[in-house]
């Protein structure tokens, strides 16, 4: 759908990826090898919302990669392409993708968008075989969200069930229901209503990250180690010889293991360790808890904060940063900004 500014018809630029929404037909029975396979075009896409006849759109077919293959590169060679539409008059973005990587991309998205116009994610849990596909549903509100004005400066969107929540925030929370995507911490900002576009809070933006140049991006080693119960450590101890840096999704508030807290420490002087909770809500505190293994006892040791940034987000910001070049120092005043 497009925007209406006077008598002017804005354009909205979709580009189409793989994933749950591009899927049709089956080699097998469900399930087997060879089931559902992703072969939709974006005007099969297109063709299948019979309220976006007559709109305008720019379509652009991108490859047609799960989101489990997407890689960083990909990812922001797709935010160079909507820049280059922005660029062209577009009056916003759409981009279809797989579900399954899509918070992380939406986030890496939010980071170095630096323009006004949306940029829309959405992408579909029900398959165009299964009875009740969402996927449609979610490009026709991804379309409108990208239109109105009301979405403009609010960065990356992601745009499922009529919900809009943004980047920073949203999260996958459900394997398989259509109402997978939730923002624990806030909630969604907004709702496609009636087709009319809700924003009922808004975010302030936050400064955008100059992309990382290919080479050193692609060397860029981040690992993510979660806690677990009776964690001993022993896979991180050598990590500073293949990794540039770690992310730590602890237990709770940022807790670990008493034997863990030493082994943490040592990494931290060697390389950038960004502590998280593994919960899925809420953040990480400062100075709370003073036991060894407490986030008191790691914060001193070294480790740095990633704050309310859930561990796949703080991955994606340590990742760009250190591929930049970013310091110690640098990491810490980052994270103390975005988390």
């Amino acid at each position: 759908m497009s925007a209406q500014i006077g008598r002017v018809r804005m354009t909205v630029a979709l580009f189409t990826l793989g994933g749950t929404i591009a899927m049709a037909g089956h080699g097998g029975a469900v399930g087997a090898p060879g089931g559902v396979v992703a072969r939709l075009s974006a005007a099969d896409l297109v063709a299948a919302v019979p309220q976006l006849a007559g709109e305008s759109l720019e379509v652009y077919d991108l490859d047609a990669v799960p989101s489990a293959d997407l890689t960083f590169s990909r990812v922001l060679g797709v935010v160079e392409a909507a820049g280059a539409a922005i660029a062209g008059g577009a009056a916003g973005v759409v981009v279809t993708q797989g579900t399954d990587t899509l918070e992380e991309c939406a986030y890496l998205v939010d980071l170095v968008w630096p323009y006004a116009e949306p940029f829309v994610l959405t992408g579909a849990m029900r398959n165009p075989t299964l009875a009740g596909p969402d996927g449609p549903a979610n490009l026709l509100a991804a379309v409108r969200v990208a239109a109105a004005p009301a979405a403009r400066d609010l960065g990356a969107l992601v745009v499922m069930d009529d919900q809009v929540h943004a980047a920073r925030f949203v999260r996958k929370a459900h394997s398989t229901a259509t109402g997978a995507f939730s923002s624990p911490d806030a909630g969604p900002i907004g709702h496609v209503i009636e087709g009319v576009v809700r924003v009922l809070a808004a975010p302030p933006r936050r400064a955008t990250l100059r992309p990382p140049a290919a080479e050193p991006l692609d060397a860029c080693r981040v690992a993510l180690h979660t806690c677990t119960l009776d964690d001993d450590g022993l896979l991180l101890r050598h990590l500073p010889d293949t990794h540039h840096g770690l992310v730590v999704a602890g237990y709770g508030v940022g807790h670990v293991p008493g034997r863990l807290a030493p082994v943490l420490g040592d990494l931290a002087g060697r390389i950038p360790v960004v502590l998280t909770s593994r919960t899925g809500a809420g953040s990480v505190l400062a100075g709370t808890y003073g036991a060894v293994g407490s986030e008191t006892d790691l914060l001193r040791r070294g480790l740095i904060s990633g704050g309310l940034l859930h561990p796949y987000q703080a991955r994606v910001l340590l990742r760009l940063l250190l591929a930049a070049g970013a310091d110690g120092d640098h990491v810490a005043a980052a994270f103390a900004g975005y988390g």
